[in-house]
């Protein structure tokens, strides 16, 4: 009950409501308190149309008060306020509905009561008084009554009382002898507070003890200190008792009151009934609000849940983000050192290159120096013959040395700049577009079941991604089995989220299920839904495949031709599994022609007679036979003899039987009926007319995809009937199309 407790305030006063009035806006206020927000207004600025008692006025009109604010601030009883006429509690700083209110200043020398005082020691409410309601800011002139002409929220003052009887000082027990423990239970039947030993001693669970019920003491003392229904009595009648409700005006009237004609042209009915259907009504309405607030707890568990997994996502997370950019810092520094030894061999290859030229030439210049003075002093000396004698050897030697200096030697064989430039551009670009990337594949899709049907032997299935997934999905990939427990196949690879499947067995349960994917991989499938197509049929002539000739009407259901030859056309429902059969009656024949009735593959001539391919199996007939035919190969119909099996399983008798015989012959005219039955479970093909099986089975061995299919030529009209229950005589299993016939 503690989530009560906000209801039962005032927004004005913030504590508990204390005589609480109701305005008519439906919001509730304490009478002191309402008396302390009233603001006196001009005499001509009184609406006419507006006063406290909704007895001239129906569902409270505000049309002239209603508007943006009627006064001003300082008039409205809005803002901050220097001083409060009641209670010594201090006033809330938020009401429980968010309003801060605070009520109007006065002189302090009055006294600060919560409670209205004697009516005697009140002032008159000023005439022309004004209240706003701190809830819906709605305001109101008040009439000669004042706050009376409001009624007063009896059952609010009882809630309130119970609530706050529910949270004084702890029961005690009643059974106790010495220092009486407190109570843990009451017992209903015996009125009696109970402890733990004393339940168990003094009222044990069995025998005739055991159908008392046992409540909490809280409970226990409200429902012991309910006080009977008390009788209201009206505002304006305070002598009359309320025992009618007015519909229109919404409030609770008197005999008087209906006397004096003012509710005279409106509904009104007894208090007691309104009272029942109203708390029905809210009953009804709690029942739906408390499944919301069920689902609402489920939700904040959820939620609860979900901050949890947050919390222990966010870590791991972090940690992998830390793990990950750890390895990085780890890769860079394992490639800083392997670029620093690449620079350091660089640089020892360099140094070495000029240490050895350097020490080179050291030596040729010593060399150089020692010849330099040696052929100085040799010139020197002053016999020509001796000079003679190794001056040439002198001179080769010099040109030599001098020659061995000209050959690059006096260049560097090495440049002092390292040609190494570090091309970090890229990896600061990369860097600086490091981010998170969707790396997760897509969680399974929900199948919309509301949106998923079967109609004939189509599927529509439709499916969405979870509620508040962030994961790019790049398409879907929907699967179905082959409508016989067999392995599923993918049927459709594409970004839409609704898709049809056409050309499905009839009569067949599939299973199919959806599952997303991008450029991470494939997620899980979504659920499994399973989908049972029709059992029965139903299709019309399809006009995309039908020979340009043809002539379709009635929704695709009756057809005719514009040629004198004839013209095939098709269904456009295929037939691969289960029982079907279908009819088509005869419009108008004229000039005995022979159409041909059958079905046929999707890829069967449309310009010649059904059954002259391989493709169809047909039967064609005119006004007095009927033949079989496929690939160009017929023969005449059997005909039945009435003492077979299959005519004794037929519902007609034998005389009729034989007559109908004699007088069709097997042949149709207008108002004929023509019936083809396809079974596949047997592989077979069976044709009637009139109801009447022409002959034994037409083919068998029939497998794999059949479209229904008929040709016909101008002199025929044909009506297509479809959605038709397999006849008795093939259900009931009394005789074997396949008897043989005398």
């Amino acid at each position: 009950m503690d989530e009560m407790e906000e209801e039962l305030k005032c927004p004005v006063c913030g504590s508990f409501f204390r005589e609480p009035i109701i305005l008519p806006c439906t919001h509730n206020i304490c009478q002191a308190c309402a008396r302390n927000i009233l603001v006196q207004t001009p005499d001509a600025e009184s609406p006419q149309s507006s006063r406290a008692s909704g007895s001239g006025v129906s569902d409270y009109d505000y049309l002239d008060l209603d508007k943006m604010s009627l006064y001003s601030e300082a008039d409205s009883g809005y803002g901050s306020y220097g001083g409060f006429v009641s209670t010594p509690t201090t006033p809330c700083q938020k009401s429980p509905n968010g309003v801060r209110v605070f009520p109007p200043s006065v002189p302090q020398s009055q006294p600060q009561q919560h409670l209205l005082p004697q009516p005697g020691s009140l002032p008159p409410i000023p005439r022309n008084s004004c209240i706003t309601c701190p809830q819906c800011h709605r305001s109101l002139i008040l009439d000669e009554r004042g706050l009376r002409g409001f009624p007063k929220n009896r059952v609010l003052e009882g809630v309130v009382d119970r609530y706050q009887q529910s949270k004084a000082a702890a029961l005690k027990c009643q059974l106790c002898e010495k220092s009486p423990k407190e109570a843990t239970v009451m017992c209903e039947q015996c009125d009696v507070f109970y402890c733990d030993p004393c339940r168990l001693r003094c009222h044990p669970p069995r025998g005739p003890l055991a159908k008392h019920r046992l409540v909490p003491p809280a409970q226990g003392r409200i429902s012991r200190r309910a006080s009977p229904r008390k009788t209201s009595t009206c505002t304006e009648h305070e002598l009359e008792n309320l025992s009618m409700y007015c519909v229109q005006c919404k409030m609770p009237v008197c005999y008087q009151c209906l006397e004096e004609g003012k509710h005279g042209t409106h509904e009104v009915k007894a208090l007691g009934a309104m009272w029942k259907l109203h708390k029905g009504q809210l009953s009804q309405a709690l029942n739906v609000l408390s499944d919301r607030a069920t689902e609402a707890k489920e939700f904040l568990i959820q939620l609860r849940n979900m901050v949890q997994h947050i919390q222990e996502n966010g870590v791991e997370f972090e940690a992998c983000l830390v793990a990950q950019c750890d390895a990085l810092i780890d890769a860079l520094n394992r490639r800083k050192a392997q670029l620093l030894s690449r620079v350091n061999k660089e640089h020892e290859h360099k140094l070495k290159v000029v240490r050895d030229q350097i020490s080179h030439c050291t030596v040729k210049l010593r060399q150089t120096t020692g010849l330099m003075e040696y052929c100085l002093e040799v010139i020197k000396e002053n016999d020509p013959s001796g000079f003679l004698q190794i001056s040439d050897a002198l001179i080769r030697r010099v040109h030599m040395t001098e020659g061995q200096w000209g050959k690059g030697t006096l260049t560097p064989r090495m440049n002092s700049d390292f040609d190494l430039t570090l091309d970090s551009g890229p990896l600061l670009q990369t860097i600086h577009q490091l981010d998170f990337v969707q790396m997760k594949v897509p969680a399974a899709p929900m199948l919309q079941l509301e949106e998923c049907c079967t109609q004939n032997n189509s599927a529509t299935l439709s499916w969405k991604q979870p509620p508040l997934s962030t994961i790019v999905v790049d398409g879907y990939i929907l699967e179905l089995d082959d409508g016989n427990m067999g392995l599923f196949r993918e049927v459709y690879v594409g970004t839409e989220t609704i898709c049809t499947v056409d050309g499905l067995h009839f009569n067949s349960t599939y299973k199919s299920r959806v599952k997303a994917f991008n450029a991470s991989g494939l997620g899980q499938y979504s659920k499994t839904l399973i989908m049972q197509t029709s059992e029965i049929a139903w299709f019309t002539f399809d006009p995309v495949s039908a020979h340009q000739d043809i002539v379709l009407s009635n929704d695709n259901l009756t057809v005719s031709c514009n040629s004198y030859d004839d013209r095939v056309v098709m269904g456009n429902s295929a037939f691969s599994r289960g029982v079907h059969y279908w009819e088509m009656t005869v419009d108008r024949y004229d000039n005995h022609p022979d159409p041909a009735f059958g079905v046929a593959r999707a890829d069967v001539l449309k310009d010649v007679m059904l059954g002259k391919d391989d493709k169809a199996w047909a039967m064609y007939v005119d006004n007095n036979r009927s033949w079989f035919m496929h690939n160009n190969s017929h023969t005449n119909r059997y005909r039945v003899c009435p003492c077979s099996p299959l005519t004794q399983s037929l519902e007609a008798s034998f005389e009729r039987h034989t007559k109908l015989h004699s007088e069709t012959d097997g042949g149709i005219g207008k108002g004929a009926t023509i019936g083809i039955l396809l079974d596949f479970t047997r592989g077979i093909l069976i044709f009637l007319i009139n109801d009447e099986q022409q002959g034994p089975v037409a083919f068998e061995a029939l497998e794999g995809v059949y479209y229904p299919a008929i040709s016909l030529n101008r002199n025929v009209q044909i009506t297509l009937h479809t959605g038709l229950p397999i006849p008795d005589f093939y259900t009931t299993g009394e005789a074997d199309p396949t008897d043989s016939v005398c």
